[in-house]
Parts: structure tokens; sequence; C-alpha cells
């Protein structure tokens, strides 16, 4: 494994568990930890963007230069995680098995979507 991988699987584990847990503290009522709920979920998502960043300059790449393609493959992840949790929504908190799925199967696809979009298609 080279450095910059393990570098990054580290950041990024340490990233997405602080993400997570901020989300837990913000949205489990129970635990009445809004505020740090949010201050932990901003941390991780800070962190791991610093990890991108790290792992882009171990690997003597250029940074990400923004364009519209990268702007629509970001929305297209967004829309198609958020649908994804929609229906996962539907099916566990709200008892709506049958729209949960479908739109958990949309959430699916676009999500799928994404490879043809980033990766292009080769013949």
């Amino acid at each position: 494994m080279k450095k910059s991988s393990f570098v990054a699987v580290m950041l990024g584990t340490v990233s997405g568990m602080l993400f997570a847990l901020g989300m837990c503290m913000a949205l489990i009522p129970e635990w009445d930890a809004f505020q740090p709920g949010v201050i932990f979920g901003c941390i991780g998502i800070l962190l791991g963007l610093i990890t991108l960043l790290i792992r882009r300059r171990m690997e003597h790449k250029e940074p990400i230069h923004i364009s519209g393609k990268t702007v629509l493959t970001m929305i297209v992840g967004i829309i198609g995680a958020l649908s994804l949790g929609v229906g996962m929504c539907f099916c566990m908190v709200w008892g709506k098995m049958i729209e949960g799925i479908v739109i958990g199967l949309i959430g699916i696809i676009i999500l799928l979507c994404l490879i043809p979009l980033t990766k292009g298609l080769k013949a």
C-alpha cells in the first residue's frame, strides 16, 4: 500500500466517523446534542476535504478544476444519495414499503449513472 493511500484511508476513516457521530448527535432527540452534533459533522466534512487535498498533493496531482462536468457530477451524486435515503426513510420510518423500494431503486439507478458520467463509455 502506498503511503498516500494509507494516509487517505486513515484520515478518511476519522472524518467519516466524526461526520457520522455528528449526524447521530444532531438527529437523535434522546441525545439532546444538536449543536455539538452540527459542530462534529462540520469538522468531519472539513477533515474529509483536507484529506482530499493532502492525497492529491502526496500523489503530485493537479488541484481539482471546477467545471460544468464536475458540478453536474456532484449534483447527480447528491440527488442519487438523497433519493436513496428518502426511500429508506419511507421503508423504515414511515412504514410505506412499496413507495420506499421504488424511490430507493430510483436513487440506486441515479447513483449508477455516475459511472458513465465520470469514466465515460468506451467501445
